[in-house]
């Protein structure tokens, strides 16, 4: 009968422990690829002491129990090593067609996962508490909470991609971020009927912002995404019909300039209905053009809405005429007009559409949203100037009944 192999402390060691002459402990195995792979341990169990001036750590038979659950499970005990930056870069090459905004939040994202000490840590190692202090340092490092959730939702994806090719059990990214940092996003501001008057009445007679009152007249009228607008041509547009056609977006950026892409999705490929204003405004614009140079960008020509150089204006542009509008018009005026943006056009649109009544699912077609309840939290945002509003509606009606009664 074969000898028991015992290690220092005259304890029995088990198939494939051993013991080297410098106190440590090794286990060794063969993984799921037939690769012969060693841990070692300065403990055989979780009692034993670690060595003076060594740091302490898992013990050799924790460790083994662990690999032996994961290879019962089926978990890919060498998967499971890839870093968090090993791991995000799989996700985005099995998704390499992407918009070029997409493709620079991810080169965004991938800088901060290296510079970030959770970036180099080994998928199985990462818990939810690391996640959470992760997104808790991003906050620390000015983050804006939308920022982090968007950023939160991409590693959430590429963990469950983990999960599915078996390299770990559960999702550290699956938890709700406003349980772990304020959420301090700004509502988005919806204009009241008071308001979008008193900006349309400013910028049709002011001297210096007249000449963008149809581009403003023409967001608020249609719900157009800024991107959209800065790509129509005079191609996009159908008078007879009264129909404006977005099958595409005009963007910049400093790597690329001018460029054009798809719609931010599938159901952003729409026609949307004029109606007398949008088509009176649009008429203006196009006799304004003149004999103005024709500019292509990626084979699209004959943009609408154009800068003093010819070329066409983009989301950047639209942002500084709003604000230095608003900025002017507070100076002469008591009643101040909040803070707008291109998107608060749209958004107001949409909100206007809504407490008119119309159909959920034609609004849905005229916004291009991609999905219905995007579409429907418009319809439950009844905010306290729309109800007043509805109030004194309701007022003046029953008023009128006493007067014919």
């Amino acid at each position: 009968m074969s000898q028991k192999r015992r290690d220092h402390k005259g304890r029995i060691l088990r198939t494939g422990e051993s013991q080297r002459k410098d106190g440590r402990y090794l286990y060794k195995y063969v993984d799921s690829f037939g690769e012969t792979q060693f841990i070692y341990s300065w403990k055989l169990v979780a009692t034993d002491r670690v060595p003076t001036g060594k740091r302490d750590c898992i013990s050799l038979r924790e460790r083994i129990a662990e690999i032996q659950k994961d290879v019962q499970d089926g978990i890919d005990i060498v998967g499971k090593k890839m870093t968090l930056c090993q791991l995000y870069a799989k996700q985005n090459f099995q998704r390499p067609n992407v918009k070029a905004n997409t493709k620079n939040g991810r080169k965004y994202l991938m800088e901060i996962l290296k510079n970030d000490k959770l970036g180099a840590r080994s998928i199985d190692s990462i818990k939810p508490s690391d996640a959470k202090e992760w997104a808790i340092r991003m906050s620390e490092n000015g983050f804006a909470y939308s920022t982090i959730n968007n950023y939160k939702r991409s590693l959430r994806a590429s963990f469950y991609i983990a999960i599915q090719d078996d390299y770990v059990r559960k999702n550290p990214f699956d938890f709700q971020l406003n349980t772990v940092i304020d959420d301090d996003t700004v509502p988005k501001m919806v204009l009241t009927s008071e308001q979008e008057t008193r900006l349309l009445d400013f910028a049709k007679t002011d001297k210096i912002y007249q000449k963008n009152y149809d581009e403003i007249l023409v967001l608020l009228k249609t719900g157009l995404r800024i991107s959209e607008l800065c790509g129509l041509t005079v191609s996009d547009l159908d008078f007879e019909n009264h129909l404006i056609s977005v099958d595409h977006q005009l963007l910049r950026n400093t790597e690329l300039g001018y460029y054009i892409e798809t719609p931010k999705t599938k159901s952003s490929k729409r026609q949307i209905p004029m109606v007398e204003a949008t088509y009176q405004a649009l008429k203006r614009v196009l006799a304004k053009q003149g004999g103005r140079k024709c500019v292509e960008i990626d084979r699209y020509s004959n943009f609408l809405f154009l800068n003093r150089k010819g070329y066409p204006k983009t989301a950047c542009d639209f942002n500084g005429i709003l604000r230095n509008l608003i900025k002017k018009y507070n100076k002469y005026h008591e009643e101040k007009l909040p803070h707008i943006t291109p998107h608060t056009l749209r958004h107001t649109f949409c909100t206007n559409c809504a407490n008119a009544g119309m159909n959920p699912k034609a609004l849905q077609y005229i916004m291009g949203h991609a999905n219905i309840t995007m579409t429907l939290n418009y319809y439950a945002h009844a905010t306290c100037n729309s109800a007043m509003e509805e109030m004194k509606r309701l007022e003046k009606e029953q008023q009128a009944r006493h007067l014919v009664a």
